[in-house]
Order: structure tokens, then sequence, then C-alpha cells
């Protein structure tokens, strides 16, 4: 480790305290800083010096080889989470850098909100993702790929399972130990329903991982005649996994503030039917994402870009709330119609065009 980085380590460690200070129920959420580029590389910082709890530094220490897994993990759900809402209201903004007064997804975290219940549960699928594709690459040695597959099949209908099979039960046990943890621990009553509801949704994450594995297989046979076929089960894209959790984070159940024996919904008319193992849950209705609030970290929408003709969330109707919009040009200019002279050199012409952008006021 350099001398600069050893140096900023005692900061680092400080500004860690402060955060679980502040923020305990979203101290568990402290890892997903991992995500962000300018945290640097956790291998170098060590088990120790990395924004988790003590639980996941223990953890870490078992199994510092999955390091750059959770990293990975942590960059999928930040990086799907804003492409599932870049053009919303709330566009899953997240912090530069590490700072004291917030966690890498600011008030959202812990807010108990709709978007409280994305996030837990895209980082909690981006966790398994990660792990289970660095299983399968051949980069652990206490995981490969699923060997309860490598056997059977059918015969009559003349297909076998072979490959590598993503082991995506063991991402799925390393992603509960490594978020959830006992919530008998937890005296305060709110916390309680908070954690509870937030480990629901991070195996609502999970659970949409499980769902969208799918089977490829390879055909073998004379001339291409596929008699018989290998197949292995994969998991599919991140961002098909985005796209399912963000159907149910449209159709998310809110659910009481006070916890009995477990989680009910909020509307006693609907307490008769259950909750899903997938579905998400939140608690609290979220706040006007339209205007700026500093003290919750809420930038509003103002300034931001939108779309003039459409009548979906990015349309300018929507996303400005109703304000309207300015309108102001945009010049380009870039290299067009190359081509290559003989010899040896590449001559273009310059192009401009211009361009109607459209902000909110």
């Amino acid at each position: 480790m350099n001398r600069v980085a050893l140096l900023g380590l005692p900061r680092l460690c400080a500004l860690w305290a402060a955060l679980f200070t502040l923020f305990p129920c979203g101290a568990q959420g402290n890892w997903m800083w991992l995500g962000i580029a300018s945290f640097g590389v956790p291998e170098k910082l060590g088990c120790a010096n990395l924004p988790l709890s003590s639980r996941q530094k223990e953890l870490c220490k078992r199994k510092p080889y999955l390091l750059p897994s959770i990293r990975e993990g942590a960059r999928l759900g930040i990086q799907e989470c804003r492409s599932q809402f870049r053009h919303e209201r709330w566009n899953c903004a997240v912090a530069a850098a590490p700072a004291a007064t917030s966690p890498v997804f600011g008030y959202e975290l812990s807010s108990g909100t709709k978007e409280t219940a994305f996030i837990h549960a895209v980082m909690a699928a981006g966790l398994v993702h990660s792990v289970t594709r660095s299983c399968s690459a051949g980069n652990m040695t206490e995981c490969s790929c699923d060997t309860s597959l490598q056997n059977g099949g059918s015969a009559s209908e003349g297909w076998h399972w072979g490959g590598c099979s993503d082991d995506v039960q063991y991402g799925m046990w390393f992603s509960r130990k490594f978020l959830d943890f006992p919530i008998g621990n937890t005296t305060d009553k709110e916390s309680k329903v908070l954690l509870a509801m937030n480990q629901h949704n991070n195996e609502a994450g999970r659970q949409a991982v499980a769902k969208l594995m799918s089977v490829d297989c390879r055909c073998h046979g004379v001339s291409g005649s596929c008699a018989v076929r290998t197949c292995w089960k994969t998991m599919p894209s991140f961002e098909k996994i985005g796209h399912l959790l963000k159907d149910k984070y449209e159709n998310s159940i809110q659910i009481s503030d006070k916890i009995t024996r477990k989680m009910r919904r909020r509307e006693k008319a609907e307490r008769k039917t259950p909750i899903r193992q997938d579905d998400l849950l939140y608690m609290n209705k979220s706040p006007n994402y339209c205007v700026e609030d500093k003290k919750l970290g809420i930038p509003g929408t103002q300034g931001r870009e939108c779309n003039r003709t459409s009548e979906g969330a990015d349309g300018c109707n929507l996303l400005c709330c109703g304000r309207g919009y300015n309108t102001h040009v945009v010049r380009h200019v870039e290299r067009c119609e190359c081509k290559f002279i003989w010899c040896c050199y590449v001559r273009c012409r310059r192009c401009e065009s211009m361009t109607d952008v459209h902000t909110c006021k």
C-alpha cells in the first residue's frame, strides 16, 4: 500500500465510525460504498478498514477472496438502480464520494419508502449475481459450478445435464450471510420493523435472480442433427433482473408500522391476501421529489433534462412537476465523412448540428 493511502486510513476509519453513529439503521448498507469508483480498491485497504458491520468484517476476514465479488455486486446494484430510474423524479442519485453525513444512497436508504425497498432488493440481487458468476468462472476454491446438475436428464427426450450450471444457491447463501442478521438483537420497535422489512426486500431481490434462471442447451449429432443435447442452467443478464424488480417496485405493498408475529398489510381490508416472498414492501409514503429538500438530501428536478414530446416519466410535464421547462440550443461539432487518403492519413470534414435541449424550471 502506498504512503498516501496509509496516511488516509485513520481519517477513513473515523469517517465510517461517524456514519455508524449517525445512521444505525443504515449501517448494514455502508458496504454499498464499495461500488463507488471513487472509493478505491477495497483489497488494498483490508477488511478491518472497510465500511462494514462487525459481522461483515468477520466474514470478510474468513473469506477475503470474495472482496472483488462484493465490490462488483455493489457496483452492479448501483448501476442498475440508476439505469432503471434515470428518467424518474427520483433518479437513484448516489454520492460521488464518502461523506460523514450521508450513506451512499442518502435519505432513501433508511426512509422505509418504496425507494428503500428497491435499493435493498437490487443490491442483494447484485451480490448474488456477482458471487455466482465468480464461482462459475472458477475464481474461488470453495464454489464452482452447480454439482447437483452434473448428472441426470431425460434419455427419452434426448438431453442430459452437463456444462457448467451457475450455482445460484451458493450466491444466495452468501448474500444472506453477508446482508442479513438476527433482528432480535434490536430493541427499538420502529427499527425492528424497518430491519425486518429491509431483510424481506433483500430476499425478494435474491428470489428475482433465482426466478429468472434459464436453461441453455448445445446440440450434438451427425451433421447437426441435434440427436443429443447437453444442457445447463444460467443466470440472466442483470438488466433483466433490474426490469423485474422495477415491476415489483411499481406494485410494492405498504405494510403496517407495527410488527406482531409477522409483517402485515397496512390496509385492513387487504390483510387476508398473503405477502409473498418476492413482493417488495414499504412502510412510509415517498416524499415529494419535485422540489429540493436539503434536510433530506433531495435535489429536486430543477435543471433536469426532459423530453418535450414524451408522455412518460421522462416527459417535461411529469418530470418538471408542472413548473414548465426552459429550452436552449446546443451546438455539436464533430468530424464526419472521413476518408482514407493514400498514403497515409485520414481526411475528415467538420460537421455542425444544432439540438434543442429542454430542462426543468
